[in-house]
């Protein structure tokens, strides 16, 4: 299997251009807050001191957040090419079991997914340094790495799924330009949650990607936060960090990370099986 991860890999980064669209909607939001977004934001919060440089911190965390969903659904398109192509009826008449092909494919997925997310980690320390935000120390690092590698698994087990319903290249691209254009607004980095209607804050909420952001904020935008609210009520800060998907609540609850990380793991598992349930029945 190990050999066939690699072919895999090989296959999506010799191929350039799944490697720039799978990064595609981070250059989006990137240009969107820079240019737009950004000052937009900061006029929004006026009162705060160092404002600009903690909303870096908090596009930053999402960024990495998107990243993860977006290489994983450009990983498996390697699976969908390999469908069309009749590759993967070659595959499964060799000696190796089906049930490590699609591993196979599911791990180069994660991987993929896990490398973009740390290069987009590389590339917000730098954007943080040049902004003159202090960059992450050694602990918060891993921490985030952590944090990456659970999240990509969740991702890759959600794409799985997606992919199993579909067998087109062109049903996969449309399928890959939905997801990368709404996943800026569920996951609340196009506009706070805030501001979005309740139905989409509880889609917000739901969503497994959206609980690996907010945990990536909390670590991004912890020692920004504690100069920006220096001296200010605590209840100020609580609804600061709520409007702007630092923190969730469900049913009036905080939704603890613990809690998050038992959300991405227990959709991993969801819909892995839904995905292997779903391609068993196409085989049949």
């Amino acid at each position: 299997m190990i050999s066939f991860v690699n072919r895999n890999l090989k296959v999506f980064f010799r191929d350039k251009t799944a490697v720039f669209f799978s990064l595609l909607a981070v250059f989006i939001v990137l240009g969107l807050y820079v240019f737009f977004l950004g000052d937009v934001w900061v006029k929004s919060f006026p009162n705060i001191k160092g404002v600009k440089n903690l909303m870096n911190c908090w596009i930053m965390a999402g960024l990495i957040g998107v990243t993860s969903v977006t290489a994983n659904m450009g990983a498996f398109g390697t699976m969908i090419e390999d469908k069309n192509k009749n590759k993967i009826k070659d595959f499964y008449v060799s000696p190796i079991k089906k049930s490590k092909i699609v591993g196979g494919y599911i791990i180069s997925s994660f991987i993929v997914g896990s490398m973009m997310s740390v290069l987009t980690l590389i590339i917000s320390q730098i954007y943080l340094a040049y902004s003159g935000v202090d960059v992450l120390n050694f602990k918060e690092l891993i921490e985030v790495f952590l944090v990456i590698l659970i999240t990509s698994l969740s991702n890759s087990a959600m794409i799985l799924f997606i992919v199993s319903l579909f067998n087109s290249e062109k049903a996969f691209s449309t399928a890959s330009t939905i997801v990368g254009t709404l996943i800026g607004f569920i996951t609340g980095i196009y506009l706070p949650i805030s501001m979005l209607p309740d139905s989409v804050q509880t889609v917000v909420k739901l969503f497994p990607t959206s609980h690996g952001i907010s945990i990536l904020r909390q670590i991004f935008m912890k020692k920004q936060m504690d100069i920006s609210f220096a001296n200010v009520p605590t209840n100020y800060i609580d609804e600061f960090k709520e409007s702007m998907g630092v923190v969730y609540y469900l049913n009036d609850k905080i939704v603890q990370n613990t809690t998050s990380i038992l959300i991405l793991i227990g959709s991993t598992i969801v819909f892995f099986i839904l995905a292997i349930l779903i391609m068993s029945r196409k085989k049949k």
